[in-house]
């Protein structure tokens, strides 16, 4: 099974349906919404005038809210799809974009050579990777001396967790995959997705880290959190567009945010 084939087209297959959704809310985005979460604008900082590429960017909300926050921005993903979608909301909004189609180790390439003053990796996007090294060598590629790698990530800690309550140690840590997972719907609503099946890859914090200093990179802060965006255990409660363990529980990381500078 050629995992990048199978994935992209899932990911193809996601995309109107994403589009339509309440979850992404392209609406709320075109009429002005910034959808960078507020801990990722202050450990980023002010973008202003900087250049940024986001990885893996989707059809590119969190991009083109880079982009209303002040920076140049290029978005990269292997999903055609996303890429079309991408290019048509951020004409219909007016802001400027780069935006190409390329599989992420194959982005230097993809990208002419440039490179940015930050690379940025949003929610939801290393499980799709196999090897963290040759995307961190890719990240390195990418940067400008002084700059940095922004990583916000779902914590891996939580997918040992029973899929229900979160409260029982169900999975393995350390069984990397690949995993070949078969869901007739997508994380945002009940449409049957055309092609069912993914492929992803499970990677601890520890690898992660290393994979970034193997690659030269200094981190500067690794931070987990004890909240996410989505109802991942049903035992979460709702409070300002998060969600956290109820007060009183124990609570876990459910997220983790590292920046690392070339």
């Amino acid at each position: 099974m050629d995992y990048l084939d199978v994935n992209r087209a899932n990911w193809n297959a996601r995309v109107p349906i994403h589009i339509a959704s309440d979850f992404y809310d392209v609406e709320g985005f075109k009429a002005g919404k910034i959808v960078i979460r507020s801990f990722e604008r202050d450990e980023v900082g002010d973008v202003s005038g900087r250049s940024l590429v986001h990885l893996q960017c989707h059809f590119g909300l969190d991009t083109l809210s880079w982009a209303r926050l002040g920076a140049e921005v290029t978005g990269l993903d292997f999903s055609e799809a996303a890429i079309e979608q991408a290019r048509g909301i951020a004409a219909e909004c007016g802001i400027p974009a780069r935006f190409v189609t390329a599989d992420v180790y194959d982005a230097v390439e993809a990208l002419g050579g440039a490179t940015y003053d930050i690379v940025y990796t949003g929610i939801g996007a290393l499980v799709w990777l196999p090897d963290l090294t040759r995307w961190a060598r890719t990240v390195a590629r990418l940067l400008k001396p002084g700059g940095f790698l922004y990583l916000a990530e779902l914590h891996p800690y939580a997918d040992i967790l029973d899929d229900e309550t979160g409260t029982t140690v169900t999975h393995d840590y350390f069984e990397k995959g690949p995993h070949v997972w078969e869901y007739p719907h997508t994380y945002t609503g009940s449409e049957v997705l055309e092609h069912q099946t993914s492929v992803q890859f499970q990677h601890g914090l520890g690898e992660v880290v290393s994979a970034v200093t193997a690659a030269g990179l200094r981190v500067e802060f690794l931070h987990e959190h004890d909240h996410t965006f989505f109802r991942r255990f049903a035992g979460l409660v709702a409070s300002e567009g998060i969600y956290r363990f109820p007060e009183g529980a124990p609570r876990i990381p459910l997220v983790y945010s590292l920046r690392a500078s070339a």
